[in-house]
This record gives structure tokens, C-alpha cells and sequence, in this order.
């Protein structure tokens, strides 16, 4: 394929590459952000590698452009990475300072996100594991670091892709049409912190809208007094890491203003609090909540936010179900992001461009973003809160390989006829293996765990096209107990089995129509992805869509009249569309935008 930049990649320092804190939601004053240049090295043995092979810079993937490698890393290959750390207590590393009688620190290893399973070794000694290429872990290398001289960090990295049943959204080693390159690695943001002896381990905050209060809990190792300080809701909070987009820099707001709730209590116990200002969040005033927990007089302490709003489906007044945001019903006029980067393939080159294509959708009319088939960093999600976008959050499609022409082309069929097969048939959906059926469940509860605290996330997208489907009622009532504030779209697009809360379809070639149900909203889940190819802007000499245009104007036209199509279908119970997609996507030429993200195609 054609190399193809975008702005934000041609402007990368590689000595500053993904520079904020990677989780707003659990923030600590001090952190170092690790990413940058590391060495490499693609073995087919398990043994640590004599020397490396080159340069890479993290976290970008080695397929990808902007690491400087493009290497794909084949299965039965490992992918090794190496660095020495920041040396304690050197200005190299940003920690806090300890104070008198303090006890000794615990050093925090975070990685955002490795695929698809990785070791971590730190001076040699094996320090912590994980599996899953769409999930952060953290590892304490506390007892296995020099704390004087040098720490060296290893990091070894196995990934399937699509020859096995895990975890692998639209990665295809062959890619091509509606897959794409598989990228494997280190592909989010790795950083470290200091913490205390007894720290901050997880932070919960359940808000409540209807009864006016917001309940939280520390979890710690010990039960210890902490304080809870609610500050004045904000619209449209600023970027803490600088003055983009709002003007206010959020920590010195914070450090001016009086808190609204000031409150002692304990950890690992709930704490609830009454709130006599409710601001509920919506797309046009998102108004967030900051907060701040401290462990005792002066430990630990994290920043973190809230919102408060609902999303539930209830009967209009000609008496069908509507999506409805805080008891009003809103239209979800939304788009498919598939969160892939011309140069970073899965990675941003930076969290301006991330910023970019939800505020240009925003400015374009639409309130949601379907997030597809991918789990996007911390920060995108955090975006999304402070600037009004409602987000739809697809769980992570793993199996073995799919048998399009049932899951695809039947499929479609199926739709049209109103034919709906069950989910019974493991081997046409791709999911014999148990040891995957029993990782997806855990990846989902995992996954609602990760993001459930993300006040723009108003449903979670359980299956896609019957791509690994199976047990769909089951597994829909174990994610309604995992988070029963969240509306579920079980079975987006074909396949349906009568359970979550939408009739939910896809229709890229037939009329529009659609038979509202009595209980469930309809959503148009995904429809459009109409094709036009600018040249220079382009990867991929092939071409793949649904429809094809030669021009701006003809495909203006087109999407005008489908839209128009669509809105009609608003008064008869369609409660929700997404349009195919955010932006071009190697051999897909679908998008609003260009791959680039250099020419918004349907204004020219």
C-alpha cells in the first residue's frame, strides 16, 4: 500500500509522542509518560533476542507507518521490546517527593493497551503478564527494580490475529475489502507513577439524575480516612493538560474555586452524597462534574468527573418506544468510527487528531459516534464526555474465521426476507471453541468495567453480524447485570434473537422501511457507506463500498436522498441512525472524510 500521512503525523516529535495523562478518570499530579524511541526485535524463537533488529517508536504498531518499522508480525513470531527506564529520583522521572515518614513508594507499570498477549520483564526478572490486545493491565515492578543504577524494561509480545478465536475487530492478516491490516504490539500508551505504600487502587462513581446524589468508593489495601471534594459543574470542561479547546486550564479552576461538597469518609466503604445543583449532561451543555479524592491529610489523591444523566427507552405519545436522554426523547443521529489512522493504523498520532474527528462530526449534525469493533484509549472516550458526543460502544469481535458467505451475504439476505436464524449454529458463527466463548464473556465484563464511568456511552453493541455470536439472550443479561444503567443493542444488524432494547438493523441496499416493535426502539444501527476515491489521499489501489461515485456532487446527492429517506422513517418509530463511516479505511473509500482526514467529501 501507498504511504499516506496525516497532518498530525507529519508534525510528530518523537520526543514527545502522546504526551497527556493517559486516564482523566484517575488522574495523579505526577506521572512519566514512556513513550518515544525503544528498541526492537521480530524472533521466531522465545528466547530474548542478542541483539535488536532496530528502532521502534511506541506506541505505535510495527505495521504501522509512523513506528518507522512496518513490519507485520506473523503468528508463532515474538515481538520484543526494550528500554531502560527513568532513573529514580533524577529529573528524568516526574514523581512526587517523598515527605517525612513517609513509607516507601510502589512503582506503577501502565500499559494502555498491548496485542495481543505480552511478558514484562524488568532487569531480567518476570514481572507480570496479560492477555487481551484491547485492555489496559498494571504491573507493580516495585521489588524488581534497582533503586539506584539502571532498570532495563522487556517486553515480549505474541499475537494471533484471525487464526485463532481471540479478540481481534477488523485485523486480517490478508486484509483486504472490509478488513484491514492486522497491527500487533504495544499500540497504546505506556507510563509509569509513584504511588504510596497504601494508594488509590480503583476509584467507582455511580451518579443518579432521578435521586439527585452521585455514590463512589475508594478501593485500597487498608481501610483508610480519605476526603471527597465536588467542585461546580462545568460546560465543556477543559483539557487538563492544556488551554485546547475551552481556554480555562482545568487545575488551576480547581485550585480557585470553592467545592460544593466537601465530605470525610473511608475507603473500600460507599459514599453517597446529596447534591443540591444538578446540571444533567446533554450534547449541547455536557456538563461534568470534577472531583477530587485524598487518602488522610496529604496521600494519595487522584482528579476524576461525573456527569449526571439517563438514557432509557420509554413510550412517546403516539405510543412507541423512543431513546431517551434524561426522560426526553433525543434522535441518535449518528456515524460508524472504525478508529483506524493512516499513519498509526490503530493508533492517533496524537490526541489533537482524536479531538478532531469528534468535534468535525459534531460540527457536521450528528450527537453519536458508533464505536466499532475496537476499544479506543482512555482519552477518546474523555473527549467525547466534555464535548457532547454520545457514544455507542461496540464489544470486541473475536471466533474463528468467519464464513461470510453466511454471516455476510446470507445475512443480508436474511434481513430482507425477515428470516432470523438462530444462534445456535456454532460453526457457522465462527464460535466452536469454548476457551473463546468463556474469553469473550470475560472481556466484555471486563470491557463495561474499563469504560462503565464514561457519562457519553449510552449502550453497549454486544455482537455485529453474527461474527462470533452465540448465547446472544445470555450473554445480554449477564452485561445488563455487569451495568443495568446502559441501554444494550444485542445484535447489531442481522441475527437478531428478540433480546436487548433495539430492533436492530442494517440496510446499506433496500428501501427504507421499517415494523417498530412494541418494547424495543428500532434503530437504523448501520446504512450508507457510499464510495468516492480522492486522488492523493488514498493508501490502496482497490476500491470497496456500497455504491460508487465519481464526484462530490453525485454523491451529495445520493447521501442527501437517503437521508431524506431515513428522516421519514423518524415519525413511523426509528429512533437512531449511523452512517458508514467517520473516514476512509485502506481499501474502503466510505468516508466523510479521507483517510488523511484531509478533504470532507461531501462538502468538497
Amino acid at each position: 500500500m501507498k504511504q499516506l500521512y496525516t497532518r498530525w503525523g507529519k508534525n510528530l516529535d518523537p520526543k514527545n509522542i502522546l504526551p497527556e495523562h493517559p486516564n482523566p478518570l484517575c488522574r495523579r499530579e505526577h506521572f512519566t509518560i514512556l513513550n518515544g524511541t525503544w528498541h526492537y526485535a521480530i524472533t521466531d524463537s522465545a528466547s530474548r533476542p542478542d541483539r535488536w533488529d532496530g528502532e521502534i517508536l511506541v506506541p505505535f504498531s510495527p505495521e504501522s507507518l509512523l513506528s518507522g518499522v512496518n513490519r507485520q508480525l506473523q503468528p508463532g513470531q515474538y515481538l520484543w521490546y526494550g528500554r531502560s527506564l527513568p532513573k529514580i529520583g533524577t529529573h528524568d522521572v516526574e514523581m512526587p517527593e517523598r515527605t517525612a515518614g513517609e513509607e516507601t513508594g510502589r512503582y506503577l507499570l501502565h500499559f494502555g493497551a498491548v496485542d495481543q498477549r505480552c511478558e514484562v520483564y524488568i532487569n531480567g526478572h518476570a514481572v507480570g503478564s496479560h492477555e487481551g490486545g484491547y485492555l489496559p493491565f498494571t504491573i507493580d515492578i516495585t521489588d524488581a527494580m534497582n533503586q539506584t543504577g539502571e532498570n532495563l524494561l522487556t517486553v515480549r509480545v505474541q499475537d494471533d490475529s484471525d487464526t485463532s478465536y481471540h479478540a481481534r475487530g477488523k485485523q486480517k492478516l490478508q486484509r483486504g475489502g472490509m478488513y484491514y491490516t492486522a497491527q500487533s504490539g504495544i499500540w497504546q500508551t505506556v507510563w509509569m507513577e509513584k504511588v504510596p505504600a497504601d494508594y488509590i487502587r480503583s476509584l467507582t462513581i455511580f451518579p443518579d439524575l432521578d435521586g439527585k446524589k452521585v455514590t463512589l468508593r475508594a478501593k485500597t489495601e487498608g481501610d483508610r480516612p480519605l476526603t471527597v471534594r465536588i467542585y461546580p459543574p462545568c460546560d465543556h470542561v477543559s483539557d487538563r493538560e492544556d488551554n485546547r479547546e475551552t481556554g480555562e486550564n482545568r487545575s488551576g479552576a480547581l485550585g480557585r474555586q470553592e467545592p460544593l461538597v466537601c465530605l470525610e469518609g473511608r475507603s473500600n466503604e460507599d459514599i453517597t452524597i446529596s447534591l443540591d445543583t444538578v446540571c444533567p449532561w446533554t450534547c449541547e451543555t455536557p456538563f461534568l462534574y470534577p472531583l477530587t479524592v485524598t487518602l488522610g491529610y496529604d496521600g494519595d489523591r487522584v482528579e476524576s468527573y461525573f456527569a449526571l444523566r439517563t438514557f432509557t427507552v420509554e413510550k412517546d405519545e403516539q405510543d412507541l418506544p423512543r431513546i431517551c436522554l434524561n426522560h426526553k426523547p433525543l434522535f441518535l443521529r449518528g456515524v460508524l468510527d472504525q478508529g483506524y489512522w493512516s499513519d498509526g493504523l490503530y493508533t492517533a498520532p496524537s490526541d489533537d487528531a482524536l479531538i478532531f474527528d469528534i468535534a468535525s462530526i459534531k460540527k457536521l449534525g450528528y450527537n453519536m459516534l458508533r464505536k466499532h469493533c475496537k476499544i479506543e484509549p482512555q482519552r477518546w472516550y474523555y473527549h467525547c464526555d466534555r464535548l457532547g458526543m454520545i457514544v455507542w460502544q461496540d464489544m470486541v469481535n473475536g471466533g474463528s474465521s468467519y464464513a461470510d458467505w453466511y454471516v455476510t451475504y446470507l445475512g443480508t439476505a436474511f434481513s430482507f426476507l425477515k428470516i432470523k436464524p438462530k444462534d445456535s449454529h456454532r460453526r457457522l458463527l465462527s464460535r466452536t471453541d469454548e476457551r473463546g466463548r468463556e474469553e469473550f464473556v470475560r472481556e466484555m465484563k471486563e470491557t463495561i468495567r474499563l469504560l462503565q464511568f464514561h457519562p457519553s456511552i449510552a449502550a453497549w453493541v454486544i455482537f455485529n453480524e453474527g461474527w462470533g455470536q452465540f448465547e446472544t439472550a445470555r450473554i445480554t443479561e449477564l452485561a445488563r447485570q455487569e451495568d443495568p444503567t446502559r441501554l444494550i443493542d444485542a445484535a447489531s444488524g442481522w441475527f437478531d434473537q428478540g433480546c436487548g432494547d433495539f430492533q436492530s438493523l442494517h440496510n446499506y441496499f433496500f428501501p427504507m422501511r421499517i415494523e417498530p416493535e412494541e418494547k424495543r426502539a428500532t434503530v437504523l444501527s448501520e446504512y450508507g457507506g457510499y464510495s468516492l476515491i480522492v486522488p492523493g489521499h488514498t493508501t490502496s489501489e482497490d476500491l470497496y463500498g456500497y455504491g460508487t461515485y465519481q464526484d462530490t456532487a453525485s454523491l451529495k446527492e445520493a447521501f442527501d436522498k437517503r437521508e431524506s429517506e431515513v428522516r421519514a422513517l423518524i415519525p413511523q418509530g426509528l429512533c437512531a441512525s449511523i452512517y458508514t463511516q467517520v473516514s476512509d479505511i485502506e481499501d474502503e473509500v466510505n468516508g466523510i472524510f479521507t483517510y488523511d482526514r484531509e478533504v470532507q467529501k461531501l462538502n468538497g
